[in-house]
């Protein structure tokens, strides 16, 4: 997955990006390797209570607001942001995309703003205060000024329900498959058992990602509910010991069964110490693990590929000057970018199977907790991949491996071809050792040859 902001893909610094412009962007993203172009709301943003730059609740004049505040005159869920475009230069895009094998996920945000049409002609779809003004949303410390959630148990609960499935509805009638659901878990789990069944129905095939990072039996009941695919607690696992752990909770615990985890290094709402700390080489060894651990990853671009770190104040996990407030430029070809470390990376998931499923992950014993090791295998298809955890200093050591994982004899010779850099190294015995440079190969991702050579 491959997160854009239509709005800031124009060439013209300042100026607010249309359909067309994002159009443009779509050969650079197919380059990378990527499947799906995920784009944050797409409709009009309201006016009232709207968030100035770097969150301020002082919007000025200009200030283009935050695109999960969702509606205003120029109408709600179903409509498109004026200065995007038109329904036409929508279904334009999602066309093109096609063409460049790319699916359009959409960000679906059930909450509006104080200017959205529902608050005029469906006030009873609201939480209302003692004193009949309607509730902002809050998820503490964070509050939300600029939005009005949806009160699912409302005694008009019916229609409620009704009308957000139909918003699903129209958007699958001009092409989109794929939903990345703002906060699935501050709705009632009733209503999503009831509307994914229902759109299932419909169209088999649809998608339906939850952006819910809460209690663990929360997440685990969105699946449960019928969510193809969830955000993870991937972030905040960043030492061996916590990746090991969790992935092997993922894969061999009883969340295999129904939970299908979408790795994550970043979100326009989270940008973990980690990245800030670690610079480059943090973007680039949090990549590899994203992309070889789960069988589904995505990254928020270009921020990601041009490694953007700075935090909004020390300890903050949100990013100074934010594009969820305003319109960014970006230079796609600064020195920095990673488009080609993705490139790579994405073309070794296309070709190989182990690679497009969580499975059924090895960890291999290192004698340096700084270097993590596992390996993935589908078939005759096994990978192994060392990553230096460490983004500042080079980390060497031997790791021990499980040859029976691999398939390999205990007294074959065998291949391992590194997929990132194209290296090739022959190996025997179970005992190898492996020396990262943070800055300039901070992981291997071999494929094993279980010939002999």
């Amino acid at each position: 997955w491959y997160e854009l902001f239509p709005r800031s893909t124009t060439t013209t610094p300042g100026k607010h990006g249309t359909f067309a412009d994002a159009l443009q962007r779509l050969p650079y993203i197919a380059d990378m390797g990527f499947d799906v172009v995920y784009l944050p709301p797409i409709h009009p943003i309201g006016r009232a209570h709207r968030k100035g730059r770097n969150n301020n609740v002082v919007c000025k004049p200009g200030e283009p607001g935050s695109p999960w505040a969702i509606g205003s005159a120029e109408g709600g869920h179903k409509a498109v942001h004026p200065l995007l475009g038109t329904l036409d230069d929508f279904d334009r895009f999602v066309a093109a995309a096609h063409g460049h094998h790319l699916e359009v996920a959409l960000d679906i945000a059930f909450q509006c703003s104080p200017d959205h049409p529902y608050v005029r002609e469906h006030p009873a779809w609201f939480r209302k205060r003692a004193d009949g003004s309607i509730q902002y949303a809050e998820n503490p410390p964070k509050k939300y000024q600029d939005i009005y959630p949806f009160d699912f148990e409302t005694e008009d609960w019916q229609a409620l329900w009704r009308e957000l499935k139909s918003v699903f509805e129209f958007w699958m009638d001009h092409g989109v498959r794929i939903f990345r659901v703002d906060n699935p878990h501050t709705k009632a789990l009733a209503f999503w058992e009831w509307v994914i069944a229902e759109l299932k129905h419909r169209d088999p095939g649809v998608i339906f990602l939850a952006e819910a990072f809460t209690k663990p039996k929360l997440m685990a009941n969105l699946a449960k509910s019928g969510y193809c695919q969830s955000y993870t607690y991937f972030t905040w696992r960043n030492s061996k010991w916590e990746l090991t752990e969790y992935l092997r909770e993922l894969s061999q615990g009883p969340a295999r069964e129904y939970f299908r985890p979408n790795f994550w290094p970043n979100t326009p709402d989270i940008l973990h110490a980690a990245l800030v700390h670690g610079g480059r080489p943090a973007f680039m060894n949090r990549l590899v693990l994203a992309a070889t651990m789960s069988g589904n990853y995505g990254i928020y671009g270009p921020a990601f590929e041009l490694c953007v770190n700075t935090p909004r104040e020390p300890g903050s996990e949100e990013y100074l000057d934010s594009e969820k407030y305003e319109i960014k430029h970006w230079d796609l070809e600064a020195p920095q970018s990673l488009k080609g470390y993705l490139k790579r990376l994405n073309a070794a998931r296309r070709t190989h199977p182990a690679l497009q499923r969580v499975g059924t992950p090895v960890f291999h014993e290192t004698e340096n907790d700084k270097i993590i090791c596992y390996s993935k295998r589908e078939g005759d298809d096994v990978l192994l991949v060392v990553v230096n955890l460490d983004p500042v200093w080079k980390q060497g050591g031997f790791v021990n491996l499980d040859l029976d994982a691999l398939g390999v004899g205990a007294d074959e010779l065998f291949e391992v071809h590194d997929l990132l850099d194209d290296a090739r190294y022959v190996w025997r015995s179970r005992r190898n050792y492996v020396e990262l440079e943070p800055q300039q190969r901070p992981a291997h991702l071999f494929a094993v040859s279980h010939r002999q050579v």
